[in-house]
């Protein structure tokens, strides 16, 4: 079989291969799709009217969001509408006349009265004293709500329920009430207006449960399914939409959502930790490799040698394994000879038997272990050899 024709079976062998695979794939995967709710992130995670801010800025209106109501930094005009979800009682008098002043002049302000989870019969606060608003006393209750697919809605289960005063710079235009007090009620005071409210919960932006990938248009179409909370409840957009008309797309719209932002500090621990943190360990390496040692420097530890004994003893091995025995004889038996000399220099001269009788009588030995040390072993006899040294060691020493 040629070259050619291998390659062209292999080739046709491949794609058969792959499209039986592919077959296999497709006839058992098919294609899911599967919605998942994120957590809000920035500030959709702290500003309650954040889906509110961003439905009114599609409409075309300019919207502005501030944590706290801030005369000075948000300087409302004559036709805007200031949405205050913070709490009326902790505003300070001169942020009450400054909005009653701004109210005259012709602005739209939103307020609700204070959470009813707070002292029921506690001073009013001095925005609602100031419009004959009185909600000590009255607890919360929710308030049916016609709603045409809804025969059950009700609104401002949250809220404190109020009573309205008689003022003669304030003028009741429209109320909503029950015989348990007012839920709303919308107020002329000079050229503008004031919308009270028992409660706001429904113009946040949380849902309940996961929400419709058209939360950021205000009018979005009519699901029976989706979730029914917040903005996210088409009752809810058109009741914030009616609440809002009065100078909708006139001015600006001030969403005072009261709740502060986090702080740089706060930003930087939860967030910036993958770049502070490298850098502190780094900078506490730093300090622990510049800082000062508890003690003395250690010794180095002294270099490990081989003791002389140990090369002697290796090197006797070496020259034994070698058939050298004789030679390690000659080399002790010279050792002893020298000193020999030197301690005694007549038996030294001598010769054979009569130096080996001298060294005899000179260590007090039997002549037979003398001849013995000097005479050489026999090759490959490594007892005789290791017994003749060490007689001749001890010779050594006697000396």
């Amino acid at each position: 079989m040629s070259p050619r024709v291998r390659w062209a079976l292999a080739s046709a062998a491949a794609v058969g291969l792959a499209l039986l695979l592919a077959l296999v794939f497709f006839s058992t995967h098919h294609k899911v799709t599967e919605t998942k709710v994120l957590p809000p992130t920035g500030e959709a995670s702290y500003n309650p009217l954040y889906v509110l801010g961003q439905a009114l800025r599609a409409d075309g209106l300019t919207v502005h969001s501030r944590p706290r109501l801030d005369w000075a930094a948000m300087s409302p005009g004559p036709h805007d509408t200031v949405v205050v979800l913070q709490d009326s009682a902790e505003l300070t008098p001169s942020q009450v006349r400054q909005a009653l002043a701004w109210v005259e002049r012709g602005g739209h302000l939103l307020v609700r009265t204070p959470p009813p989870d707070g002292d029921a019969t506690a001073v009013e606060p001095r925005l609602l004293q100031a419009l004959g608003i009185d909600s000590r006393g009255n607890e919360k209750k929710c308030q049916p709500f016609h709603v045409a697919d809804d025969p059950g809605h009700v609104e401002f289960c949250q809220g404190r329920r109020f009573e309205i005063e008689a003022r003669v710079d304030t003028e009741v235009q429209r109320a909503w009430r029950s015989e348990a007090g007012y839920v709303f009620a919308r107020l002329r005071r000079g050229q503008g207006l004031v919308d009270v409210l028992a409660d706001m919960d429904f113009m946040k932006g949380v849902p309940d449960s996961s929400a419709s990938p058209d939360v950021l248009d205000f009018r979005p179409p009519y699901d029976p399914a989706a979730p029914r909370d917040g903005l996210y409840d088409r009752a809810h957009r058109d009741l914030t939409r009616y609440l809002l008309a009065p100078n909708y797309g006139k001015g600006t719209m001030w969403l005072v959502y009261s709740s502060r932002s986090p702080s740089l500090w706060s930003r930087i621990v939860h967030e910036g930790w993958p770049l502070w943190l490298p850098l502190l360990l780094a900078l506490l390496a730093w300090l622990w490799a510049r800082a000062q040692r508890f003690g003395s420097l250690l010794p180095p530890p002294p270099a490990e040698r081989r003791s002389l004994l140990e090369h002697v003893r290796a090197s006797g091995e070496l020259l034994l394994r070698h058939q050298q025995g004789p030679r390690l004889h000659a080399a002790v038996r010279d050792l002893f000879l020298r000193r020999l000399h030197r301690r005694a220099p007549s038996a030294a001269v001598l010769d054979g038997a009569a130096r080996e009788q001298a060294i005899a009588e000179l260590l007090r030995w039997p002549r037979e272990h003398v001849q013995t040390a000097l005479t050489p072993p026999v090759p490959n006899d490594t007892a005789a050899l290791k017994a003749r040294i060490t007689l001749l060691l001890q010779m050594r020493s006697l000396l």
